[in-house]
């Protein structure tokens, strides 16, 4: 029984850590795509006025 509970404890573990840290930088990533396309967009807007 003991065996069960440390090998769920050390896979667990880095399971969880794992999917926190996903969760953060898919948040960030969607934060970054809007911000370059916004970026895009001001450079058209400035190479048109050009």
């Amino acid at each position: 029984m003991q065996e069960i509970v440390a090998q769920v404890a050390n896979v667990g573990f880095p399971i969880v850590v794992s999917i926190y840290l996903l969760v953060r930088v898919e948040a960030k990533m969607e934060s970054l795509t809007n911000s370059i396309n916004e970026l895009a967009k001001v450079i058209s807007k400035l190479e048109a006025g050009v």
